[in-house]
């Protein structure tokens, strides 16, 4: 599998570009800006983009929507309960001081449980609720790698005080969802650096016993 990922946008978003190296059909996680660089990193590996895929709404993972679905004629996928989220990028973004265009409406939406599939590759969503409502994790089991968002981080979590936000259920959805995957299985954060299940269950300060 192709996976390549390049920070984007101006809250340096991990956004993630997965392709089939055998039919070149791939898909883009989190096109948080910057479209032109997700262009350039797509047609150097020489993909067919399909989908973009939002783990989440908030307008930081979402700003290069429009242009990337314009660009590839690619379908958008969001979690219905973050869907709301996409009219309000553009209102939200000014009032942190930033500039987005609002997303398209979305094609389909994110289900727990569903499969994601682009040539040969599989990824699965899980449903991991407490940053937002709709928050979604991407598995590729096949690859041990989990795409995470901003529900895990290495040696942190998601906030969880933005509207929609729980931490209760945020903790919850790490401990069911997530630390229940393989320890070897490499996780992905929406921002900052790679991590791994096993080290976050030994040493994320969020869940040590007191």
């Amino acid at each position: 599998m192709i996976f390549d990922s390049l920070e984007v946008g101006p809250l340096a978003v991990n956004c993630f570009i997965l392709g089939c190296e055998e039919t070149r059909e791939g898909v883009v996680v989190d096109a948080g800006g910057d479209a032109e660089r997700i262009v350039t990193a797509v047609e150097r590996h020489g993909l067919t983009i399909g989908q973009v895929i939002n783990t989440h709404g908030h307008f930081d993972h979402v700003g290069a929507n429009m242009p990337l679905v314009e660009r590839f004629g690619a379908r958008l996928l969001i979690h219905a309960a973050d869907a709301p989220m996409l009219e309000r990028a553009a209102e939200v973004a000014r009032a942190y001081g930033l500039r987005v265009e609002n997303p398209p409406k979305p094609d389909a939406f994110l289900e727990d449980g569903m499969e994601i599939s682009f040539g040969a590759c599989r990824m699965r969503v899980l449903h991991t609720p407490g940053h937002t409502p709709g928050g979604c994790c991407l598995y590729l089991e096949a690859e041990r790698k989990i795409i995470t968002g901003d529900t895990l981080f290495a040696d942190s979590i998601g906030r969880s005080d933005f509207p929609g936000g729980s931490h209760v259920q945020l903790l919850e959805s790490i401990r069911t969802r997530l630390f229940t995957l393989p320890d070897e299985v490499t996780a992905y954060p929406g921002h900052g650096p790679q991590t791994t299940i096993g080290h976050e269950k030994r040493h994320n300060p969020y869940f040590q016993e007191a």
